[in-house]
């Protein structure tokens, strides 16, 4: 992303706009789940911990609002669509891939071409990550946790 530009001012843009995202999905979870029977803490009812997670959102919004306005203005850098476009060509592949050709090629095709992003990112890293990541996510999602999926296309 581009640097940033300072303006005279108070009122940190980012964190401001991140307080308004908070507090907004936190909002929205609450209104979404108000159907939900809350129960008590000892006898949770489906609608405890989705409504003590928005209401933890809400106040981490207020926080880092609060904050933001008392800061030096600065503003929101214009974002490169790029990057934005590589790691959403990554995700949406890594879904069509997973069903036709299995989790290990998935996970390798997420992880290279969501490298791609960074124009840091050195080739060794890259190869490292994706092999410790495809193990761990393999372990932890399809042996672990039972997630339907196939580790291998055959």
């Amino acid at each position: 992303m581009s640097a940033p530009r300072k303006a005279g001012g108070a009122g940190d843009r980012p964190d401001l706009l991140t307080a308004v995202l908070f507090v907004g999905f936190g909002a929205l979870g609450l209104w979404a789940g108000r159907d939900l029977t809350l129960g008590m803490a000892s006898a949770m009812g489906p609608g405890y911990l989705p409504r003590i997670v928005c209401w933890l959102l809400i106040i981490v919004g207020v926080t880092v609002g609060g904050v933001g306005a008392f800061r030096d203005r600065q503003e929101i850098a214009t974002p490169k669509l790029w990057p934005v476009a590589i790691i959403l060509a990554s995700v949406v592949g890594f879904a069509f891939i997973a069903e036709f050709f299995g989790f290990v090629a998935a996970s390798v095709w997420l992880l290279v071409v969501g490298s791609l992003a960074d124009r840091d990112s050195k080739l060794r890293e890259v190869i490292l990550l994706t092999a410790g990541l495809t193990a761990f996510g393999a372990l932890v999602f399809i042996v672990g946790l039972g997630v339907q999926m196939p580790i291998w296309p055959f």
